[in-house]
């Protein structure tokens, strides 16, 4: 199917959620994704209740918001922002329509351990059982997803508004963020939507079992163990130079779960922060002391360019050859947007990269 004219860029903080401040350029390359619907409106979202998930309701769900109560087990379920479509999956829920991925998916909008676990389900994009999908490239989606006719509007990792839960709550209940805007584990998020959707023994066991995976695999590479690292991005060709991701981020919530310790410069700098990453000038790029600094690129050649630049060539790990730089979109949303089927997808290409890494470090 031919891809259509490029859309607009992402809102800003989506886009630096999985790779950073791109170039707005970048942005619309890495939005040339089908806009074709792969499913009615009617897709059914869920499995027919068990008689202990119906008991469990009505269940009453805080977040950042105040509080949602859920009547009944949901059938028609709605995802918005990214992770929540793949824990409803995960648990064995289709929903009634999810947002596309417009950045780091397929040519499907999809991505690769979504249309697995789709697939095992019945409901592969393109089929009779498949969610509908709608674009969130201008923000949340208000028009489609009122068509969905959802008994639940799941949020539970996003950046919504309160505005925008204001608008979505007029159409379903709507289960928004904990706390940080953005800074829901995947853990959290999967245990809030396993209670939203009446699933809460699934959902425990989903965690353990994603855990227990990721332990396994990262027990291959003993030397990340105890290295300290700092994520961020870095752009040879931008003003900005340096953002740093703080301990409210999935990525570096991840590399700290598998034994890796975040930087004290970061630390230090993001104490009582709630953003999820901070600016750092390029002027005092040396002062980021860590042994490997993991980044996003666009391409290889801007692994040369940030390698050659006169102030981020100063980064202690870059000029120790520990840098960890992919231009793999989908690997880097699968640790940003970090999901039970997203993390273990991941684990055999991401670390190795990590490992090799680690292996520098003198």
């Amino acid at each position: 199917m031919p891809l259509p004219a490029p859309r607009p860029a992402l809102p800003r903080r989506r886009f630096l959620r999985a790779t950073g401040k791109a170039t707005a350029a970048l942005a619309a390359v890495a939005l040339s994704l089908t806009a074709c619907s792969t499913g009615p409106a009617t897709s059914t979202a869920a499995e027919a209740p068990s008689q202990s998930a119906s008991s469990a309701f009505p269940v009453t769900i805080n977040h950042a918001f105040g509080e949602t109560t859920i009547k009944e087990q949901p059938q028609r379920v709605v995802t918005v922002s990214w992770v929540n479509d793949d824990v409803a999956i995960a648990l064995g829920v289709v929903p009634v329509g999810v947002p596309k991925n417009e950045w780091g998916g397929n040519e499907q909008g999809s991505t690769p351990w979504k249309d697995a676990a789709l697939e095992k389900l019945g409901a592969s994009f393109g089929s009779d059982k498949a969610p509908a999908q709608f674009s969130e490239a201008d923000g949340v989606n208000f028009t489609e997803i009122a068509k969905l006719n959802p008994d639940v509007i799941l949020g539970a990792y996003s950046g919504l508004t309160e505005e925008d839960y204001k608008k979505l709550s007029e159409i379903a209940p709507v289960v928004a963020h904990p706390e940080v805007a953005y800074g829901t584990s995947w853990q959290d998020s999967t245990t809030i939507i396993g209670k939203a959707l009446g699933k809460e023994a699934e959902a425990t066991k989903l965690v353990a079992d994603t855990e227990a995976t990721i332990k396994e695999k990262v027990s291959q590479y003993p030397q990340i163990a105890g290295k300290s690292f700092i994520y961020g991005n870095l752009e040879p060709a931008s003003a900005d130079g340096v953002n740093v991701y703080t301990a409210n981020d999935n990525r570096p919530r991840f590399l700290s779960e598998i034994g890796m310790k975040l930087a004290p410069v970061v630390e230090e700098n993001s104490q009582g922060s709630e953003e999820f990453f901070i600016p750092w000038s390029a002027e005092k790029a040396n002062e980021l002391e860590s042994d490997i600094f993991v980044t996003w690129v666009p391409d290889a050649a801007t692994t040369d360019s940030i390698k050659a630049d006169p102030l981020l060539g100063q980064i202690p790990a870059i000029k120790k050859g520990t840098l960890v730089a992919d231009s793999d979109n989908t690997l880097t949303l699968s640790i940003s947007a970090s999901s039970p089927l997203s993390l273990p997808w991941s684990l055999d290409t991401f670390l190795p990269q990590l490992a090799r890494a680690a292996d520098a470090v003198k």
